[in-house]
């Protein structure tokens, strides 16, 4: 099962929904880097459930313990063992479905795959799978924060077809908590607010996108080819839990232009190195990126599960009606957004601690 991540900065998740816990395994986190686990607990905390009306009522606290690699506020360089104990599953809301498939959900396909599945939850295939790399995104930000002083930020952007207007450039951390929808245009968050409890009240639920920039990346990181960085980070987001999309700079709308219309110009930069006049690229050329911002776009759809009654079938084959019971979010989009930053933080530093290991020899100029 792939539950590793990374190369040089490498993560394995571990855990099912509604099982003991959740957590993940870190290894090639570089000695001496000051950490503590409050700074884990603050991203782990704006993905916890129960936040607002708009996220599922699961009371999880979701509070990390720190098993391995952490001594004296300082990591050790050995591996790095994080733990969340799970404390409201309740297994058994979920009996009555064990032998249905729930459509749009990963219960036939993982059966299909593996002719055995954990029906308590979504087992490996729920978001909560994802504490373990918000976890780990919360080691990476601080060392990218310490070696090269890269910011990474995400919000929600638009949910169904409200969209908020956002200057990728200038949003801040307090402008995008200042919602539970995770928006910082006040207007939009509000009619979006609106636009959610509503879908919940109706037991549906609604999808959207979130938005992300990664600022001060220095010129550099990605490999041609396979390992291209907008192919990594694309990698690592659709690897999220209902994510159908992903887009860097100009993305999709990108196609429609002319080559003299799209092609960022360059221009002399004031640190001595070039810059680009316009930003279309997405902070990434060729693969590597170019010392622009870095800003891209994930797609999530609609959560699956909906109190309505649907159509599908159970283990035998025969068609039944569902009418799912539980908690759920009647929309992703405010809780991914630290799952965002946390793929997007993995990524940039490994791919960081690779060019610092390739660049070793004196450059000609």
């Amino acid at each position: 099962m792939g539950s590793r991540f990374g190369k040089l900065f490498s993560l394995t998740t571990f855990g099912e929904s509604h099982g003991g816990g959740v957590g993940v395994v870190v290894d090639g986190c570089p000695a001496r880097l000051p950490i503590q686990v409050e700074e884990l607990q603050h991203d782990l905390n704006r993905r916890r459930p129960g936040q607002s009306i708009l996220t599922t009522p699961r009371a999880e606290a979701d509070v990390v313990e720190i098993l391995s690699g952490v001594f004296e506020g300082h990591t050790l360089g050995t591996p790095i063992g994080l733990l969340v104990r799970n404390q409201d599953a309740r297994a058994s809301a979920y009996e009555p479905m064990k032998d249905i498939y729930r459509p749009s959900h990963a219960d036939y396909t993982t059966e299909a795959k593996y002719g055995i599945r954990n029906w308590q939850g979504g087992g490996r295939a729920s978001a909560r799978e994802t504490i373990g790399r918000v976890a780990a995104g919360a080691i990476a930000r601080k060392l990218l924060k310490h070696i090269a002083d890269i910011e990474v930020l995400a919000w929600v952007q638009s949910v169904q077809d409200i969209a908020g207007e956002i200057d990728p450039g200038q949003v801040t951390l307090a402008e995008v908590e200042a919602s539970p929808t995770r928006c910082p245009d006040p207007q939009a968050a509000a009619r979006m607010f609106q636009r959610i409890d509503e879908a919940r009240r109706n037991q549906d639920s609604l999808g959207g996108v979130v938005q992300c920039v990664a600022r001060r990346v220095p010129a550099g990181l990605g490999e041609p080819v396979f390992d291209k960085l907008e192919a990594d980070l694309a990698h690592a987001l659709m690897s999220l839990p209902a994510s159908k999309g992903f887009e860097i700079g100009s993305g999709f709308a990108g196609s429609l232009l002319s080559g003299s219309q799209h092609n960022d110009a360059f221009i002399p930069g004031p640190d001595g190195r070039p810059r680009t006049r316009t930003n279309r690229s997405g902070g990434v050329q060729g693969g590597i990126s170019n010392g622009e911002d870095i800003v891209l776009r994930i797609a999530f759809k609609p959560t699956a599960t909906i109190s309505q009654p649907q159509e599908t079938v159970d283990t035998s084959n025969r068609a039944v009606q569902l009418e799912a019971q539980g908690r759920h979010d009647p929309c992703v989009l405010p809780r991914a957004v630290p799952m965002v930053e946390a793929m997007v933080c993995l990524v940039l530093v490994d791919h960081l601690l690779r060019q610092r290991g390739q660049d070793i020899l004196p450059r000609s100029r």
